[in-house]
């Protein structure tokens, strides 16, 4: 017999059941999407409890024993952090910008605190030490050794990385803030209703039309509901619907006389970006560069590219991985209905500006008073005590003096991503030097055995480099999927021994990868 559920019961249920917090949003998610049937009208909508049950079973417990019977018994299911919400593994500043490839902070903070669990046997750092993180990307570790206690240094041969990373842990009087972002929205507010018209009025009518056609042919949640069970052949479903909307964004085209495409496409800018769309970005840009205090201008223009991104010319599934670009409406997996392409960043602009406002307010409060900066350069060479010295020489004697602790950090892995190239709309824009040549293992090189050679001298330089500024007891920690088997061969080179190796299950990596995945926390001391 079924037993049905309100959401509210539901919700209560699930948090019982999963032994976490799962909200009546979570709960009606799962209702949108399809993952639940829903059952009665609106205001009184039930679901059935045993196809709940059936639902996280699949997701949670049973993944569990399916992973380690793929992946090996020694797989650690409590380093996958399951219980945690997206809210707590993207808290504060940690989704102030969209970044491909990092570890959730729960990781980071796991090693740098002082606990000890039956997994994690001994403390590492201690409240006061240093710690260094020399690929440090958007600068997690910097933001959790700032929550426990400690200083930290990062280095990043990318130039927009290390901004991020920056952004993220610097101090910013938020009153001021505040009213510099509004200010900039409400320019922006009045720069479109005055040259914009047109295709605000367009953009308008397009919206009215889609959700007439979507109520229609993509109705919630039963479309959903039949997709996932295989009711509907999506692909063939979705995009016959999709060919027929685009009669009507043609006549609203030719009505409104919309220019979509820029004049040329020269670089990443003109290719992928719609003419207004360009048009409004810089127009932002210009109101960015006239901020006078710095750590201000540096935090908006974040929250620009934060923006830029999202409002490039692709679907939202490919939003992470470029395929080509789309100007046109499409059929949406992501979110199983027509969608379309951007018309102004304001939405967007407006809804970062705020979120940014209000994630830095919180880790405001839960920073301590430590050092945290993060250094452009090449891990293999740079010299962390000058570098430091022309920026934070109060910083730069401390690590002199009390020498730095251990490493945390993620290695990029071979041939997987090319870091400059994700963020290529920033390097065009604010006009950052990139140094793709200097990158260790980029996709551009691929995952042959010549590869993996440079790859082993790479991240092998990058260890003795940084060895020469650590204490003799020091603890290293890398994050890895070695499939290739390399960081044994790293450690004889540098002249270290692998002491220990955590194997953790990475759930959740994009929308469209579940399947079986994990990597090694391998912890490196000297010989």
């Amino acid at each position: 017999m079924p037993d049905f559920l309100t959401l509210k019961e539901a919700s209560s249920f699930a948090s019982e059941y999963l032994k976490r917090n799962v909200t009546i949003s979570n709960i009606s998610y799962l209702v949108q999407y399809g993952k639940v049937k829903k059952i009665g009208d609106n205001g009184s909508t039930v679901i059935d409890k045993n196809e709940l049950i059936k639902y996280y079973d699949s997701l949670y417990q049973n993944r569990e024993f399916s992973w380690k019977d793929k992946l090996g018994n020694d797989l650690n299911w409590h380093l996958s952090f399951s219980n945690l919400t997206e809210t707590e593994t993207t808290k504060h500043v940690h989704r102030l910008h969209p970044y491909k490839g990092k570890f959730i902070p729960q990781l980071v903070e796991y090693f740098l605190d002082e606990h000890i669990d039956d997994y994690k046997k001994n403390i590492y750092f201690h409240k006061g030490d240093i710690v260094l993180d020399p690929f440090c990307g958007s600068g997690t570790t910097l933001v959790q050794a700032s929550e426990s206690g400690l200083h930290s240094v990062g280095i990043d041969v990318s130039a927009f990385n290390a901004f991020i990373g920056n952004s993220k842990i610097g101090k910013y009087n938020l009153n001021d803030l505040t009213l510099t972002i509004k200010g900039i929205t409400q320019q922006l507010k009045e720069y479109i209703d005055q040259f914009e018209g047109n295709i605000t009025n367009f953009d308008k009518e397009l919206t009215e039309e889609l959700y007439k056609f979507n109520n229609i042919y993509f109705a919630v949640p039963d479309y959903k509901y039949k997709v996932n069970r295989r009711e509907i052949d999506e692909y063939e479903y979705g995009n016959k619907y999709a060919k027929d909307f685009l009669k009507i964004y043609n006549q609203l085209i030719s009505k409104y006389h919309i220019v979509l495409t820029q004049d040329k496409q020269d670089n990443f800018l003109d290719k992928w970006y719609l003419k207004n769309i360009r048009e409004e970005v810089n127009f932002v840009f210009s109101l960015v560069k006239q901020i006078n205090n710095i750590s201000e201008k540096k935090i908006s223009g974040l929250i620009l590219s934060r923006t830029v991104r999202s409002c490039r010319a692709t679907t939202h599934s490919d939003l992470a991985t470029l395929k080509s670009p789309m100007i046109s409406p499409y059929y949406c997996q992501k979110h199983g209905k027509i969608c379309k392409p951007l018309f102004s960043i304001f939405s967007w602009w407006q809804r970062y500006g705020l979120d940014t406002l209000e994630r830095l307010a919180v880790f405001d409060k839960l920073r301590k008073n430590t050092f945290q900066c993060c250094l452009t350069g090449d891990s293999r060479t740079v010299d962390i005590y000058k570098e430091l010295d022309e920026r934070n020489p109060l910083f730069a004697n401390l690590v002199k003096n009390q020498k730095i602790k251990g490493i945390f950090s993620s290695p990029p892995y071979v041939g997987l991503i090319d870091y400059h190239e994700q963020h290529a709309y920033v390097y065009d824009l604010f006009g950052f030097k990139r140094q793709d040549n200097l990158e260790i293992g980029p996709l551009f090189s691929g995952q042959g055995e010549v590869a993996r050679k440079s790859y082993v001298e790479g991240i092998s330089n990058v260890l003795i480099n940084c060895q020469k500024y650590l204490v003799p007891d020091y603890d290293i920690f890398l994050v890895a999927n070695d499939k290739y088997n390399l960081y044994p061969l790293i450690a004889e080179k540098t002249g270290m021994k692998i002491v220990e190796q955590f194997k953790r299950p990475v759930l959740n990596r994009t929308e469209r990868d579940k399947g079986a995945y994990s990597e090694i926390i391998f912890h490196f001391k000297a010989k």
